[in-house]
C-alpha cells in the first residue's frame, strides 16, 4: 500500500506555536507535529502513525484551540479521558468527556455547554458515539473536528480490536466536511488499509513518525526463577521497596500469575498491587486510582491494564511471560518512559513461554488466515528474543524502519554476546524429537538426551535408540536452550499436549544445508549469566539534583492530593528534573521551562520558586497547603507590573497594573466565598457547570486581586473576552458588595 504523501514541510503556523507555548509551555513542535497541526488546521483528514509518548494528543489539541468549534476525541477508555480532561483543565483548556460515569445531570450540563460552543474539547467512548442521541447532537453542535484515537481497533487484525470501533464509518457518512484525524501507536500495512477503509482516509496524507524511543532500554533473559530475577531488578535498578522508588507495571499471562507475583512482591515488602479483568469493579477502580495518584507503586497485570494510562513517569515495563505479537510488546512496553527519560523494558522467557503461547493460538476459535497471520507475528517476537545482535534494530525492521548501526541502549549492545555454532547440538536435538515419535515435551527428550533412566524413558524403550545420552558433554539447561530455540524459530512445533515434533524447515538443518548460531549466554550457567547482566542502577537525575528533585516530588503530591489529581497532571518527572537541575530563583527563570505554560506558571510558580529557595537554603519541605496565604503572590507582582497574563481563551495581553484603588482588600476567603455563590447562581442560570463558567485557580486570584471594575478583569487566567463580557459584571459587583462599595 502507498501512502499518501504529506504536504511539503513548511515553517510552522505562528499562531499554532503561540497556543503550543502559552498553555503547554513547549517552545516548539517536534518531528512531524507541526504539519499534523497544519493540515487539519486548514481543514484536511490524516492518519498518523506515532509511537506512544510521542505526542500524539498535541496533534489534534492544539487544532481544536485554533478551530472554530469543538474538538471531539473518541477515545476507548474511561480512565484514559478523565486523564487527560484533568491534564487540560489545569491548564485552562475547557474540556469535557461524555461517558458511563456521569449523571443524567452531568450528561445535560455537557451537552448544553457544547451546544454552546463553551467546550474546546469533548472526549466520547465509541458506544456513547454511535447513540442516536449523540449523533443528533453533534450535528446541531459547532464541531471543530474528530480525532480517533487508538484508531488501530477499527481493524480486525488490531490487536484490540473493538467493535464499535468497526462502525464509525458513520462519522465520514454524516459528517463529511469536518476533518476527521486517525491516530494509533502501532498499525501493521492490512490494519493500516482498514483504517484508511472505515474512516474513509483514502487520499488522507499519512505521517508515520519513528518508532524508535532510544530512552528506553530493552532487555530479555532466559527465565530461571523469574520472580527472583524481577525482585533482583527492580530493587538493583529502580529502587523497589525504598522511598523514592520508580513506579513500574508487571505483566504476566494468566490472572492466577498475576495474583502470585504480586502477593509474592507485597511478601518482599514490595508495594504492589493486581489487576486483572477478573477482579470486581470495585478492586480494578482502586488498583488504577493508586498507580495514578501514588508515587514508586508497582502493578501487576494481564495486558487488559495500560492501555489507557498517561501516566509518564512509569520508569519501568517488565514481562514475566512471553506476549502475543510484536506489536502487543511494542504497545506495553511504550508505557515506559513517556516523560523520555530512562527507562526500562525489561522481560524473562523460557521454552514454557512458547509452547503456551503456540498452543493458545492454534485452539483459537479465529478463522485460519487470522490464526496464520499471528503466528508470523509470534514468530517476528520469537526471532527479537533470540536475537544476538542490536533488539533496538530488529525491533524497529520489523516496523519497516531502519536504524544504521547498533543502538548502544540494549543488552546486546552493552553486553555483546558470543555467537555459538550449536548445528551439530540441533541435529543431535532434532534426532531425538523425530526418533522418540515426535510426541514428547522437552523434559523428556532432555533425559534422553543426557541419558537418564528414567521410568518413563525405560518404559518407552527410549534408552535403546542410538540419540539416549549423545548430549553428555552439556547440561540440562543447554539442552532446554536448544529445544527452546529450536522452538522459537520454527525447527519445532508444540502441540496440544506439550509435546514436540519437527517441521518441515528441520530437514535442511539435519542435512547439514544450514548453520545454527545461538548465542553462547542463553546456554550458559546462570551465575555466569547474571554476573554478565549485572550493571549499576539507571537514574533519570544526578546524585546532585537529586535531593531537590525529591523536595519537588514531595510537594507535588501534597498538591495533587489537595487537587484530587494524580501528581503528573501538575508537571511530569521531565520538568522537574529540569527545574532541580537549572534551580530558577524567579518566576521569569522558572517560566522558560519546558513544560511549564502560563496557566502553571500561574497556578505554581511562586510555591515551586519557593521550594527551590527553600532548599538552598536548607529549609525542610513545607505542606502545599501551608503555602495557601503565599500562593501566586509572584505571579500577581508580575501582573501588576504589566507583564503578559494568560488566557484560557485567547492570546496573552498585558495587565493594566495594579488592581487594588485605596479602600482597603477584604480578607481572601470572604471575597472567594462570595464568588463562589456567583459561580453556582450563573451556572444555573445559563444551564452550564460550574467549571465552565470559570475554574477554581481563576476563582482564588480573583479572590486575590479583588477587581472592582471591568477593566480589571482583563488578562486574568481563565477569563477571555467571552467569559468577560457574560460573567464580568456579576463577579465585579460581587467584589463591590463585599467591600461595601
Amino acid at each position: 500500500m502507498t501512502a499518501a504523501p504529506f504536504p511539503a514541510q513548511t515553517a510552522p503556523d505562528p499562531r499554532a506555536l503561540e497556543v503550543l507555548s502559552r498553555v503547554w509551555g513547549y517552545g516548539a513542535f517536534r518531528g512531524v507535529q507541526a504539519q499534523i497541526v497544519q493540515t487539519v488546521t486548514d481543514g484536511g483528514h490524516a492518519l498518523v502513525l506515532m509511537p506512544t509518548g510521542g505526542g500524539k494528543s498535541l496533534c489534534y489539541q492544539v487544532p481544536s484551540l485554533l478551530r472554530e468549534g469543538t474538538g471531539v476525541v473518541v477515545s476507548p477508555l474511561i480512565a484514559l479521558m478523565k486523564d487527560q480532561v484533568d491534564t487540560l483543565r489545569q491548564l485552562g483548556v475547557r474540556a469535557a468527556f461524555l461517558n458511563s460515569t456521569l449523571s443524567l445531570e452531568g450528561v445535560r450540563e455537557v451537552e448544553q455547554a457544547l451546544l454552546a460552543g463553551e467546550l474546546d474539547l469533548l472526549y466520547v467512548a465509541p458506544e456513547r458515539l454511535l447513540l442516536p442521541r449523540t449523533l443528533d447532537l453533534l450535528e446541531r453542535a459547532p464541531v471543530a473536528l474528530f480525532a480517533i484515537d487508538e484508531a488501530h481497533c477499527v481493524s480486525q487484525w488490531g490487536h484490540d480490536f473493538r467493535p464499535e470501533y468497526g462502525q464509525l464509518h458513520v462519522l465520514p457518512q454524516r459528517f463529511p466536511q469536518i476533518p476527521r484525524l486517525a491516530l494509533t501507536a502501532t498499525a501493521d500495512e492490512r490494519t493500516r488499509a482498514d483504517m484508511l477503509r472505515v474512516l474513509d482516509l483514502h487520499g488522507a496524507p499519512q505521517f508515520v513518525s519513528s518508532f524508535d524511543r532510544p530512552n528506553i532500554q530493552y532487555r530479555v533473559a532466559n527465565k530461571e526463577g523469574p520472580k527472583t530475577q524481577l525482585l533482583d531488578f527492580i530493587r538493583a535498578e529502580h529502587g523497589a521497596g525504598q522511598p523514592g522508588g520508580d513506579a513500574g507495571i508487571v505483566y504476566c499471562l494468566s490472572r492466577k500469575s498475576v495474583e502470585e507475583t504480586a502477593r509474592w512482591l507485597q511478601s518482599q515488602g514490595i508495594d504492589a498491587v493486581a489487576y486483572h479483568a477478573g477482579l470486581s469493579p470495585r478492586e480494578r477502580t482502586l488498583a488504577q486510582e493508586r498507580f495514578l495518584n501514588e508515587e514508586g507503586l508497582i502493578v501487576v497485570a494481564t495486558v487488559a491494564f495500560g492501555m489507557g494510562i498517561d501516566k509518564p513517569n512509569v520508569r519501568f515495563v517488565a514481562h514475566l511471560d512471553l506476549p502475543k505479537s510484536m506489536e502487543g510488546y511494542y504497545q506495553e512496553t511504550g508505557r515506559a518512559g513517556r516523560d523520555g527519560l530512562p527507562s526500562t523494558a525489561w522481560m524473562v522467557y523460557g521454552l514454557a513461554d512458547v509452547v503456551n503461547v503456540r498452543r493458545m493460538l492454534s485452539q483459537s476459535d479465529a478463522p485460519e488466515e487470522v490464526k496464520r497471520v499471528e503466528a508470523g507475528k509470534l514468530d517476528a517476537l520469537l526471532t527479537y528474543c533470540e536475537a544476538a545482535t542490536c533488539r533496538r534494530q530488529v525491533l524497529l525492521a520489523y516496523f519497516g524502519e531502519e536504524l544504521p548501526g547498533p543502538c548502544g541502549n540494549c543488552d546486546l549492545c552493552l553486553n555483546p554476546p558470543r555467537v555459538h555454532d550449536a548445528t551439530r547440538e540441533a541435529q543431535m536435538a532434532l534426532s531425538a524429537v523425530i526418533r522418540t515419535g515426535n510426541r514428547f515435551g522437552a523434559a523428556h527428550l532432555t533425559d534422553v538426551l543426557l541419558g537418564r533412566e528414567t521410568e518413563k524413558v525405560l518404559a518407552m524403550n527410549h534408552h535403546t535408540l542410538p540419540t539416549f545420552g549423545v548430549g553428555r558433554d552439556h547440561d540440562e539447561r543447554f539442552w532446554r536452550g536448544i529445544l527452546r530455540q529450536l522452538t522459537s524459530l520454527g525447527y519445532l512445533n508444540a502441540g496440544e499436549h506439550h509435546g514436540l515434533s519437527a517441521t518441515g524447515r528441520a530437514r535442511p538443518l539435519l542435512k547439514g544445508e544450514v548453520v545454527f548460531q545461538v548465542r553462547e549466554d542463553s546456554l550458559l550457567p546462570r551465575e555466569r549469566v547474571r554476573r554478565r547482566e549485572a550493571r549499576p542502577p539507571r537514574s533519570p537525575i544526578g546524585p546532585t539534583d537529586q535531593p531537590l528533585f525529591e523536595a519537588l516530588r514531595q510537594w507535588r503530591l501534597g498538591k495533587a492530593r489537595e487537587q484530587g489529581v494524580p501528581p503528573y497532571v501538575i508537571f511530569n518527572d521531565a520538568t522537574l528534573k529540569v527545574i532541580a537541575e537549572l534551580r530558577p530563583s524567579s518566576l521569569t527563570t522558572l517560566g522558560t521551562v519546558s513544560g511549564v505554560g502560563q496557566r502553571k506558571l500561574a497556578d505554581y510558580g511562586d510555591e515551586v520558586v519557593q521550594v527551590v529557595r527553600d532548599h538552598l537554603n536548607g529549609v525542610p519541605p513545607t505542606a502545599p497547603q501551608e503555602r495557601g496565604a503565599a500562593a501566586n503572590r509572584a505571579v500577581l507582582d508580575l501582573l501588576g507590573a504589566g507583564k503578559a497574563a494568560p488566557v484560557a481563551g485567547g492570546p496573552s495581553r498585558p495587565h493594566p497594573g495594579p488592581l487594588l484603588g485605596d479602600a482597603p482588600a477584604a480578607p481572601t476567603e470572604t471575597v472567594a466565598e462570595a464568588l463562589r455563590e456567583v459561580r453556582r447562581t450563573l451556572a444555573a442560570e445559563s444551564g452550564v457547570s460550574a467549571f465552565l463558567v470559570f475554574p477554581n485557580a481563576t476563582l482564588d486570584l480573583l479572590a486575590q486581586r479583588q477587581p472592582r471594575s471591568l477593566d480589571e478583569l482583563t488578562g486574568l487566567p481563565g477569563l477571555g473576552p467571552k467569559r468577560t463580557a457574560a460573567y464580568g459584571e456579576r463577579i465585579v459587583q460581587a467584589v463591590r458588595e463585599v467591600l461595601g462599595q
